[in-house]
């Protein structure tokens, strides 16, 4: 069964692909079996994050239709917000690239955190390598907007685009270093609005040490995405930075190396915490009553194991 959807999804069937996604989501038995038979790709992965309000979204629908218009396809994963009681997704990014649904060049799929901290979908690795089996050009993986946590897209994406805004100035003045240093492309999206001049010139002198650094440079690029305004400039730069990662023998190139080592830590963790159920934890520890302690129970439930 699996080796038949594998070949349904390399001929861009896309409703084994959706099928499969949502088997790899609930974990149905056998799904490893598809995973393990996933040929080598190098379909680009292409991260954007950034703070809440930043118009993500509106970056991502403009891609889009770029891609689209150089006769390409491309495959989105909208990471949305889960509803704190159903866990399933609020689908906001669903309404804003409504236009793209029943396009063929596009795949559109919303997915929910279910309670992940980080920004991205827990099983978002294996998500990702399945489009990567099916014939797509690019692939877009855009996060929640969830702040300083989003750097864990770092270890998921060849090449991350950091969305900002000209407002953004005090924010990126108390941004953790890792939020700055994970960014490929920065875009400042809404430059039409007041001191977004002076904004990029602080960003640039803000990344100039991690550019002299990594001895990489770093584009910043301005947009007024709602008017499609920078779009190309910075398709462009992601051109340039998936040749680059691409490249063999670079510094990018020893990246991928960290980034799949970091995608088999992920993965190999989540493995071994798949008999942990947090229900069973917390029925042992209110039977332990006043007599309860944190280190002392954990000592015993690993002695168990």
């Amino acid at each position: 069964m699996w080796q038949q959807y594998l070949q349904l999804i390399q001929q861009g069937d896309i409703k084994a692909l959706a099928r499969c996604i949502s088997l790899v989501e609930n974990e149905v038995g056998g799904y490893e079996t598809l995973m393990q038979s996933l040929p080598p790709s190098h379909t680009p992965v292409v991260g954007i994050t950034g703070p809440p309000g930043a118009g993500k979204s509106t970056i991502v629908d403009a891609l889009i239709e770029l891609i689209v218009q150089q006769q390409k396809r491309v495959a989105v994963l909208c990471i949305d917000p889960s509803s704190p009681f159903n866990l399933g997704a609020l689908l906001g990014d669903r309404i804003r690239m409504s236009e793209w649904y029943n396009n063929p060049h596009v795949y559109i799929r919303s997915l929910a955190t279910r309670g992940s901290l980080g920004g991205l979908h827990p099983k978002i690795i294996e998500i990702a390598d399945l489009l990567k089996a099916a014939p797509f050009d690019y692939i877009i993986v855009e996060t929640v907007g969830v702040g300083q946590s989003e750097i864990e897209i770092a270890g998921l994406a060849d090449v991350t685009i950091v969305t900002l805004v000209p407002e953004a100035g005090d924010e990126v003045q108390t941004m953790k270093a890792g939020l700055m240093e994970i960014g490929d492309v920065f875009v400042v999206n809404k430059s039409d609005r007041p001191d977004a001049d002076v904004f990029v010139k602080n960003l640039r002198m803000m990344l100039a040490p991690a550019v002299h650094n990594h001895q990489l440079n770093i584009p910043v690029i301005k947009t007024v995405a709602s008017q499609k305004k920078g779009i190309e400039e910075m398709m462009t730069a992601l051109k340039e930075k998936i040749q680059a990662f691409n490249k063999t023998g670079s510094t990018l190139n020893n990246r991928r190396s960290w980034l799949l080592a970091e995608k088999a830590f992920y993965l190999i963790q989540q493995k071994r915490m798949a008999d942990v159920n947090k229900t069973a934890l917390k029925k042992n520890i209110e039977a332990a009553g006043d007599k309860f302690n944190l280190y002392q129970f954990i000592q015993n439930y690993q002695q168990r194991k």
